[in-house]
């Protein structure tokens, strides 16, 4: 199998070895990554390629730490079904059990503007590609602002997304919906709503999931209750997504869809939450006991329009949270990042890099050596 070797790191920030962040750039100019490593330490990537309305899905993987990837494999077998406009509405991935690799993105082909899909795939049982795409939704419609996916050791796969309540219009009818599978996503059920707050839900916004290694399941969305409350929600589950509390963990009053996008990552400490509010970058570590986020730290240094937050944790506890800078409506930016110990003190000033693309955002994860690896 043909691999494709990275460039050297682009930047290494400040000390060598654990906690260290490395640099690398997406395959084949590539942009959207995200990433999964499974418990035997193999990184599995995918990204977007092509037309900003009508992209594909690549996948790769690496089992030597990221140094060399795989040759890529297209995800979707409809050319240009993925969208990268707005950089909210693409894929997300999620590692199941024996290793398969779940995908699931927002569609972007459908005879009616109102009725775009949910599409998720899986691995096949070698590994070697991936199945059709199937479209998850059955009568929640209106999706908008992307969709995620989350999967345990046990088999469950969660994909989630928001849309009107069915017969409903309105950001303020939007709601969180799920569709569960319990046999690796060969099937899943209907989907259900989240839960029944009447929070809404900002409609050109992501969302994110995450299912944690002792059966949580999380969802962070962003709301928008009577127009003008666009607060972060945590939806958390203890009963593998059939019931789910609600949390508000942070606020933002503002009478517009600020396309926010957010991330989860777990470590020896527990689970991590990543999110956006006016500006600025938050991280949150959340109390499984209680399904709240207990801890939380902001991005130092001046909010300067950073989004799209990636978090990784390493075998240390260390936390690396990075963000974009300045990126927009088909506007780049730049990339920074701040590594954090166990306790949360910051190691080290706040590195820098330019080149972020137009619709692009950046992915993390650890080595086993505790490196942080940052690929954009």
């Amino acid at each position: 199998m043909r691999t494709i070797v990275f460039a050297a790191a682009a930047a290494t920030l400040c000390w060598a070895g654990a906690g260290s962040v490395h640099l690398q750039r997406v395959p084949d100019g590539g942009i959207q990554p995200q990433i999964a490593v499974d418990e035997k330490g193999t990184v599995h990537l995918i990204y977007l390629h092509g037309e900003a309305a009508h992209a594909d899905v690549f996948y790769v993987r690496s089992t030597d730490g990221g140094v060399t990837f795989s040759k890529p494999i297209q995800v979707n077998h409809e050319s240009g079904n993925a969208i990268a406009a707005g950089t909210v509405r693409g894929a997300q991935i999620a590692m199941g059990r024996n290793g398969r690799v779940h995908v699931a993105w927002n569609g972007s082909r459908s005879p009616d503007v109102h009725h775009a899909p949910m599409l998720y795939t899986r691995s096949n049982d070698e590994g070697t590609a991936f199945e059709p795409e199937r479209n998850l939704i059955q009568s929640a419609y209106g999706i908008d602002g992307g969709g995620a996916v989350a999967a345990d050791r046990n088999g469950n796969v969660y994909v989630v997304w928001h849309a009107p309540t069915p017969g409903e219009e309105g950001e303020g009818h939007r709601r969180v919906w799920i569709a569960r599978s319990k046999d690796d996503g060969r099937t899943f059920e209907r989907e259900t709503a989240a839960n029944d707050e009447p929070t809404g839900a900002c409609g050109c916004c992501g969302l994110a999931a995450f299912a944690d290694s002792h059966g949580g399941v999380y969802a962070l969305y962003r709301s928008a209750f009577q127009v003008m409350n666009r607060d972060m929600h945590l939806l958390f589950s203890r009963d593998r997504g059939r019931h789910f509390e609600n949390a508000k963990i942070d606020r933002w009053d503002i009478g517009a869809c600020v396309m926010s996008t957010e991330a989860f990552a777990e470590g020896p400490d527990g689970v991590f939450t990543a999110w956006e509010t006016k500006g600025q970058v938050y991280m949150g570590r959340i109390d499984p006991k209680i399904g709240k986020v207990t801890q939380l730290y902001a991005a130092p240094g001046e909010a300067r329009a950073r989004k799209h937050p990636a978090i990784a944790v390493n075998v240390r506890g260390d936390v690396m949270l990075a963000w974009t800078e300045g990126t927009g409506w088909k506007k780049g930016g730049s990339l920074a990042w701040q590594v954090f110990d166990a306790d949360g003190t910051a190691k080290g000033p706040v590195g820098h890099a330019g080149g972020v693309p137009v619709w692009g955002l950046a992915a993390a994860y650890p080595r086993s050596n505790g490196e942080f690896i940052l690929i954009y």
